[in-house]
This record gives structure tokens, sequence and C-alpha cells, in this order.
């Protein structure tokens, strides 16, 4: 007969199994596997800061808007993922997420939420008055967007004003005020995000048919290579409006003309509409992003 001790050792390593398990099944709700998400949010955070800070962002913000930055986009993929846990099975793409496979129940996924929630809430506590009350408003957008796709034919605008709503967070918090510079930043990325995530809904265009999801792409139709290019522009013109509000130079314009180069790569993948260049053109607006962050801090850097 095996003793107490024999028993506790031989259960260790199924508890540590177990537990492995849940972590690796919460890292893919939260979708920290993935980060192509956090570049595309952090982006904008950190052009808004640079910007703010006219090159010098206060160190504790930086730290304080990067880590929340984890910490929403987290907090998003978890609430999306409950919203969408009727529909998630029917989808290709989506079929072995957490909640649609059953991996993570509807309480855990609720808990976890609530605890970013909080984590989300003790990072604002040392940001002034006006990024606080900005910061309430951002989470009441990245909380209520998983449910506009029931009824909302546009809900990649809703998504670009929740990823851009950081840009004026950032220069409240840099600077006290959102200057006319931060709401053309905002603008800029409400048309970037809306472009990107048009691209990223061509993929499941057929599947949301099926199954009723409303989406940009299913909305402009045939149009959607040109209205797609149109936000392009738009978000390019805004960039050099923003550059010119700034005072930037060189560095930053030589940014923006690769961020032009890597849009009309978008343009050459999405061309025919196939669901895995559409993905792959979905994925370069990270170098996008990139480009123009890189212009930015060059320009500071060699404006002194």
């Amino acid at each position: 007969m095996r003793n107490v001790p024999d028993i506790e050792q031989e259960s260790r390593p199924a508890l540590e199994s177990r537990l492995l398990r849940r972590l690796r099944e919460y890292v893919r709700l939260t979708r920290l596997d993935r980060p192509i998400g956090i570049w595309l949010l952090l982006w904008p955070v950190l052009w808004a800061l640079w910007i703010a800070g006219s090159g010098h962002p206060d160190e504790q913000l930086f730290v304080i808007f990067v880590i929340g930055t984890f910490v929403m986009r987290s907090a998003g993929c978890v609430m999306n993922d409950f919203a969408d846990r009727d529909f998630d099975p029917h989808v290709r793409r989506t079929a072995d997420r957490p909640l649609a496979q059953h991996s993570v129940s509807t309480a855990e996924a609720l808990a976890l939420f609530a605890v970013l929630g909080l984590v989300a809430l003790a990072l604002i506590i040392p940001l002034n008055r006006p990024t606080q009350v900005l910061a309430l408003i951002g989470g009441v957008l990245a909380v209520t967007y998983p449910f506009l796709k029931r009824f909302f034919s546009l809900p990649q605008v809703y998504l670009g004003a929740a990823f851009g709503w950081s840009v004026p967070m950032a220069f409240a918090a840099q600077t006290g005020s959102v200057p006319l510079v931060a709401w053309v930043l905002f603008l800029s990325v409400v048309l970037w995000t809306t472009a990107y995530d048009t691209m990223y809904a061509m993929v499941d265009r057929e599947d949301d048919l099926v199954i009723g999801i409303r989406s940009s792409a299913i909305l402009f139709g045939r149009a959607d290579r040109l209205i797609i290019g149109a936000l392009q522009a738009g978000t390019l013109g805004g960039l050099t409006l923003v550059g010119w509000l700034a005072g930037l130079g060189r560095w930053y314009w030589a940014g923006l003309a690769a961020a032009a180069v890597f849009a009309i790569y978008q343009q050459v993948l999405i061309r025919w509409r196939d669901p895995a260049a559409c993905f792959r053109a979905f994925l370069n607006n990270n170098l996008f992003g990139l480009v123009v962050f890189t212009g930015l801090l060059l320009d500071y850097l060699f404006a002194g």
C-alpha cells in the first residue's frame, strides 16, 4: 500500500500539468500568443506620446501606457470572444478559440476580464483627472465594440475609435490638454484602423454572410478595394497634417513615404480578394505603423 507522500509526489506533476494547460488556454484567450493586435494598438500610443512629449515623453507615462496597451488588448480579446462564443464555432478561422471549443468556461472568461479590468483601473490612478475621464470612456468603447457586429454595419469604424482613443489620453496625460493635432492624429488612426480591419474582415466575409455578422467588408462589397484605398489616402493625409501641425521634419516625411509604399503593397495583396492574401495585407500594417514611428523617433532625435 502506497503511503501519503508517494501519492503527493505523483499528484504534483499532474497538478502542474493541469495548471500549465489552463495557463495556455488563458494565453490563447487573451491572444498573447498572437501579438499583432498589441502592435497595432501600440503604434498610435507611441506616436501620440512622442508628439505630445516633443520627442521626450515622460518615463512613467511611457511605462503606464505600454502596460495599459497589453492589458486593454487582452481584455478586449476576452470580451470579444465572450460576445462571439456562439458564432466563432461556425467560422473556420475562429473555430479553435477557447470559448468556441469550451476549453475555457464563460465564468472563467468573465473572471479573467474582471481581473484585467482591475489592473487597468490601477494603472490610471497616477494619471491626472482629464486622462482618467478619457480612460473610462475608452473602457466603454472597448467593452461595447464586440456587440456592435449584431446590428451595426461599420463596426470597424467603432474599433478605430476604440484603438485611437489612446491618442487624446496620451496628450491629456502628457500636457494636460487635447490640442488640435491630437484630434487630427486620432482621426488618422480611426481611418487607418478601419482600412486594415476591413482587410481582416475580407478574410471572413463568406462565413460572416452565412452567420449574420455585419462588417465593412460586407457593406462595401465590390467597392472594398476602392474604399480601403480612400481610407489609406485619408490616413496618410491626416498624418501629413499632423506633421505640419507638429513642425516635424524630413525624417518624419521619409517615414510617411515608406508607409505609403506599404499601403500600395497592401492594395496589391488584396487585388484578388484571396483570404490568405488579405490576411497578409492586414499583418503588413504592423510595418506601416513601425515606419511612421521610426520617422518620428529619428526626426526628434536628430532635431536635438
